[in-house]
């Protein structure tokens, strides 16, 4: 596997495409660049980026419609969102289509370097060496770190990387009750004032997909968090 990133930037201003594209291979990234949702869509299918770097206001539509194909067309893409819109709202919204982390214009270029390479260290295979036993097991469930499936009861089970990265924290830590702020810290890493809410959506998200394949897996424990058990009820 090469050890090269292939990034995405998407935004519909020239001289922040060119100053991020110039910073991004400097730092060694191969870097593609689009200024429209068609164009980022286009590019996501022509490049397969490891990560893209997403404005959310572009011309002919916004970034959370690109999210939105990406993670329905089952790209395993890191996506960092990159824009004015700075509200609370905005933020929250980016996490739950399906965003990795979100920054706000005006930024500092090593910062957002950073976030970039924490991002494709949580979401890329090909960026940190292969354990010897890369297996999680619970139950019916398996993921493997190595291939980044995952299954239940021998079917395959569709996961964004969030998702994946949720479900790996699950897995290590098994009928331990988690705080929603110790989900929001392992699988977000950073401190986000909404995290609650993008917690409860992610739980929401992956226990549709588990329990499309099997019977409940992800409990709710009511006031502490969530815990990964194999029960037939909710522990309130």
């Amino acid at each position: 596997m090469s050890d090269t990133a292939r990034i995405l930037v998407v935004d519909d201003h020239p001289n922040i495409v060119d100053m991020l594209a110039t910073v991004l291979k400097f730092h060694g990234f191969a870097v593609s660049t689009a200024g429209t949702v068609a164009e980022a869509l286009h590019a996501a299918d022509r490049d397969r980026p490891d990560l893209v770097i997403l404005d959310v206001m572009l011309p002919d539509g916004d970034g959370f419609e690109v999210c939105r194909r990406l993670r329905a067309d089952g790209h395993p893409v890191g996506i960092v969102f990159l824009t004015a819109r700075d509200t609370r709202h905005d933020t929250v919204a980016g996490l739950t289509y399906g965003g990795d982390d979100y920054v706000t214009k005006p930024f500092a270029v090593d910062e957002l370097i950073a976030r970039v390479r924490a991002v494709l260290r949580r979401t890329a295979v090909s960026f940190r060496p292969d354990p010897p036993e890369a297996m999680l097991r619970y139950g019916d469930v398996e993921l493997d770190e190595n291939t980044m499936l995952v299954r239940r009861g021998g079917c395959p089970v569709e996961l964004s990387p969030t998702e994946f990265k949720l479900l790996r924290y699950l897995l290590l830590n098994p009928e331990r009750v988690l705080s929603r702020s110790q989900i929001l810290d392992a699988v977000w890493s950073y401190d986000f004032g909404g995290g609650s809410k993008v917690v409860d959506t992610y739980i929401g998200y992956l226990r549709r997909k588990l329990e499309a394949l099997g019977g409940p897996l992800i409990m709710t424990h009511r006031g502490f968090g969530y815990a990964l058990r194999t029960s037939d009820a909710d522990i309130g």
